[in-house]
């Protein structure tokens, strides 16, 4: 018995596939299900994560709807994962909060950091808000350095300790050790396979959407919004270096290395989460969990916003609009990292731990083989 009548479906579904096995060859799921003969809810959740919806499976499958045997993996496993983030979300009293009103509550949260940045500006000097402040520290003028680090070191240090609550909580139920994950060959081989999405070509041919023609639009949007993602972070990264290390206080000149890292990412946050959101609404409904639409828009959409007031920051940061902007951006960020924990960021998590666990099976499934 499950905990959920899910993940009975879920069971139902590997139970059929492990008795066919015509899809071994398309992704990392099925390989991984042919090592068990039963499964538990950790295996289960192992299994949706591990899972890259690229569509194929559904496409391919000779018992997928309107067969009696209704066996739709994507769609099952979809539902499995977006509630496996709930199930280990930390605190526990949070999970689920993002699943039907994400985009809500990620704009509430941003628009009210933004006024609280731009009320504090105003109860010090109203003048810092409509006057322009140009050359080092000029982004300070809206709040000290000291209360803007702060603010946001706390909201980073929360969503990294609760991030890292909820992925120890999901390595332990799918039946792995803390030790284990330790192991450099296995988070390696994993790590090259999130990089470069491994598993997102529905056996080499592409994603499905609406149709049954496989493309590799929703691989390329994510290689935008990833790696768009990496560079905003180093960017930051290098400007607290550049603060800390070097006493230069931002903004700095287009060309220093973190104007030139953010506007990069930027513009790569405003091309992946505008082609994910497109893909996403292209797709056939029978491929999605329709009903947690809401966490999935949401984070795509705070990404695209990061990137939106970034660059707009960028541009009109030595006008009267940078009061404006920055408590813009300050909030959109601010809400990206609480978010982080309870929304569609979760993902890439849960399915790199997932990439790491396939690769111990498949690696101790081979030395067990040679020493037959």
């Amino acid at each position: 018995m499950h905990k959920t009548r899910i993940l009975e479906e879920a069971d139902r579904l590997m139970t059929v596939c492990n008795s066919c096995r015509y899809c071994e060859g398309l992704c990392a799921v099925f390989p991984a299900m042919e090592m068990r003969r039963s499964f538990s809810d950790g295996d289960l959740n192992y299994l949706a994560n591990l899972c890259h919806a690229c569509g194929a499976c559904y496409t391919d499958c000779q018992f997928s709807p309107p067969h009696e045997f209704n066996v739709n993996v994507p769609q099952t496993l979809a539902i499995v994962r977006a509630e496996s983030w709930a199930t280990y979300a930390w605190p526990s009293a949070l999970s689920g909060l993002f699943a039907r009103n994400g985009v809500a509550i990620s704009l509430i949260c941003a628009l009210s950091v933004a006024a609280f940045i731009f009320g504090f500006a105003a109860s010090i000097d109203r003048q810092v808000l409509v006057g322009i402040h140009t050359g080092p520290g000029a982004f300070y003028a809206l709040m000290p350095h000291s209360a803007m680090a702060a603010l946001f070191g706390l909201a980073f240090l929360y969503a990294i300790v609760a991030l890292a609550m909820s992925v120890r909580a999901f390595w332990r139920d799918i039946g792995e050790p803390i030790g284990s994950f330790m192991q450099t060959g296995s988070l390696w081989q994993a790590m090259k396979d999130a990089g470069r999405l491994r598993y997102l070509d529905g056996g080499g041919v592409g994603c499905f959407n609406e149709d049954e023609r496989p493309t590799d639009h929703r691989k390329i949007y994510h290689h935008f919004t990833f790696y768009g993602f990496l560079l905003c972070f180093a960017s930051t990264s290098v400007a607290t270096l550049y603060h800390y290390l070097l006493a230069r206080e931002a903004p700095y000149a287009w060309w220093d290395l973190p104007v030139v890292l953010g506007t990069l990412g930027g513009i790569a946050l405003l091309i992946g989460p505008a082609g994910l959101l497109t893909e996403r609404f292209k797709r056939d409904p029978a491929l999605v969990d329709e009903k947690r639409i809401g966490m999935d828009v949401a984070f795509i959409l705070m990404l695209f916003l990061t990137g939106l007031t970034g660059l707009a920051l960028l541009l009109w940061r030595d006008t009267v609009a940078m009061g404006p902007l920055l408590a813009l951006h300050l909030g959109v960020v601010f809400a990206l990292f609480i978010t982080l924990p309870y929304g569609k960021f979760v993902h890439g998590l849960y399915r790199y731990v997932a990439l790491v666990r396939y690769t111990r099976e498949r690696r101790m499934a081979a030395q067990g083989a040679m020493t037959e």
